[in-house]
């Protein structure tokens, strides 16, 4: 069996479960959501842990199977505590600031730049160079700080732009000059 997939996933008081042929749907604290299985995998309830099991020992099943398991254990865990991705803003006169549901950036260039948060994000910025991006929903979180730290990539000559709190820039050396 799959070292993942075989796992059972604890379901943490006040989260709820429910199984609609291929669709999973977990409700907890903080909101819910739906996931529909890959085909072949089944889900069910043993006592407070969901357990997923597949049709086959194929190698294709055998992935789908730790994937689901993965993707599910991510949902309980987003609608009890949440997941968060933190992101750091280097230059001088970078900055973000979020007014309603909008986060404005000065990023270098000869106009701002106009965010839109999505649905189920929340996004605060504090200090105006350090952004955190929260939710339920771990794939959404990350897709939203990824798209943020795609408007102004750090440069690896100056080490300006906006970057993951933590994440290491190999920085290059710059020209040289003539000799």
């Amino acid at each position: 069996m799959s070292r993942i997939g075989k796992l059972p996933i604890p379901l943490a008081s006040g989260v709820q479960v429910r199984l609609d042929g291929a669709a999973v749907t977990v409700q907890g604290p903080k909101g819910s959501l739906t996931h529909s299985l890959p085909d072949g995998i089944t889900a069910a309830m043993d006592g407070d842990r969901l357990v997923l099991s597949r049709r086959d020992d194929s190698k294709p099943q055998k992935a789908l199977h730790g994937m689901a398991r993965a993707v599910l254990a991510n949902a309980v865990r987003g609608v009890t505590q949440g997941f968060a991705k933190e992101l750091e803003i280097h230059g001088v006169g970078y900055r973000a600031q979020v007014s309603g549901k909008v986060v404005s950036f000065a990023l270098g260039f000869t106009h701002p730049i106009e965010f839109p948060i999505p649905e189920g994000i929340e996004i605060a910025v504090e200090k105006q160079t350090r952004i955190t991006v929260r939710g339920r929903d771990r794939q959404a979180v990350g897709q939203v700080a990824a798209k943020m730290r795609a408007l102004r990539p750090p440069d690896v000559y100056k080490g300006k732009g906006i970057r993951y709190v933590g994440e290491v820039l190999r920085k290059k050396a710059g020209k040289t000059g003539a000799k």
